[in-house]
């Protein structure tokens, strides 16, 4: 009876069971495990380490950790042990249930594979390198041991096949800081911002996770032909809120309306007397409106344009021509400023259109108003 006490009970494991083991030696190829409850050596492979490549054992188990193993094969002297099977099984459950919530999860990355990385969660993981980034990555090197926060984007437990993605979860975020923006955001507001791309009607700028859009016709007080005249990508500029259409995500902004206006100070620029040299912008019936400074145009009124009597501007002027002119008024408030081009020219004496009687043909013009004069005596 006492020798029947004293005897160990001892299980019998059948492959598929789980066991309790602590490791007792570490070689080059294998994990040596006492299993708890049973006289059978323990045989744990490398290859049956981890889901991922294991180099040498030691990177993975010591001596006296106590491991939970699934039983892959039974001999008759050992049992060939599994640690990948056990913390596989575990994963699956835990990731599918991540994958159905479209919970985050964070991860470092183990390997840099060709086409992407590979990151240990009880499974491998793979993430593609398109779906790492928002942008193109050339050299994924620096990546290796980066903790970094992924989705699942494809689940197969039957194929082991696990596709992650640390774009989605940029995009995610992007997706949640635009619509703060865009709840926040008011017109009128003036905000800091980086130019993001330029096109041939604006340019797109961010103005803290949303893109609002500076038409052409706002980017300037003078007319731009092209947007990358005046700003470029990456430069950080000042823009005024214009209008939001939240329904539409959509942004209207200025450069202009920050900036000084082109008449602020004109009067000090231009002051009555002045000559500038400016360019004919348009020509009217009544005279031509001359550019001085840039989004400042003053009007050349038609009996301003020669001594001369003319019977249009095109007589005189063209569009697009450079010419001087001198400054007759300014008025800042009202934005008007009254210009000359008769004022530079040396006047026409009044003698030069003077017709001569018929009774005075033959005699010099000094000669016929030396008698007129005569006559007045």
């Amino acid at each position: 009876m006492v020798e029947d006490m004293n005897q160990v009970e001892v299980k019998v494991f059948e492959v598929g069971s789980e066991v309790t083991g602590t490791v007792t030696k570490v070689e080059e190829k294998q994990v040596l495990v006492d299993i708890q409850d049973s006289k059978l050596d323990g045989i744990l492979p490398i290859s049956e380490l981890s889901s991922l490549h294991v180099e040498k054992a030691t990177d993975v188990v010591k001596e006296g950790d106590t491991l939970t193993l699934q039983v892959l094969k039974v001999e008759e002297e050992a049992l060939i042990l599994s640690k990948r099977k056990v913390e596989a099984e575990k994963a699956w459950e835990r990731l599918e249930t991540a994958f159905q919530h479209g919970e985050t999860i964070a991860s470092e990355v183990k390997e840099v594979v060709k086409g992407g990385l590979v990151v240990d969660l009880g499974v491998r993981g793979f993430v593609p390198a398109s779906l790492v980034e928002d942008h193109f990555v050339e050299d994924f090197s620096e990546y290796q041991g980066r903790v970094m926060d992924f989705k699942i984007v494809e689940f197969d437990r039957e194929k082991s096949r696990l596709i992650l993605s640390h774009r989605a979860v940029l995009e995610e975020g992007k997706a949640k800081k635009k619509q703060d923006v865009l709840t926040a955001i008011e017109a009128g507001q003036q905000l800091e911002g980086t130019v993001q791309r330029l096109t041939d009607f604006g340019a797109f700028v961010d103005i803290g996770g949303v893109d609002g859009l500076v038409h052409v016709s706002q980017l300037a007080h003078e007319h731009v032909e092209k947007p990358s005249d005046v700003v470029e990508v990456g430069q950080t500029v000042q823009v005024k809120v214009l209008s939001v259409d939240r329904d539409n995500e959509r942004i209207s902004l200025s450069i202009k309306e920050t900036l000084p206006g082109p008449w602020q100070n004109i009067s000090e620029k231009a002051p009555r007397g002045t000559v500038l040299k400016g360019t004919v912008r348009r020509i009217v019936s009544y005279g031509a409106f001359v550019e001085v400074f840039p989004g400042v145009e003053g009007l050349v009124h038609i009996s301003q344009i020669s001594h001369k009597h003319i019977g249009t501007p095109n007589e005189v002027l063209e569009e697009g021509q450079e010419i001087d002119v001198k400054v007759l008024d300014v008025n800042e408030e009202a934005e008007r400023l009254s210009l000359s081009i008769k004022e530079l020219e040396e006047s026409t004496s009044s003698y030069d259109n003077y017709e001569l009687p018929e009774e005075s043909k033959g005699f010099s013009l000094s000669e016929v108003i030396g008698d007129k004069l005569k006559g007045l005596k």
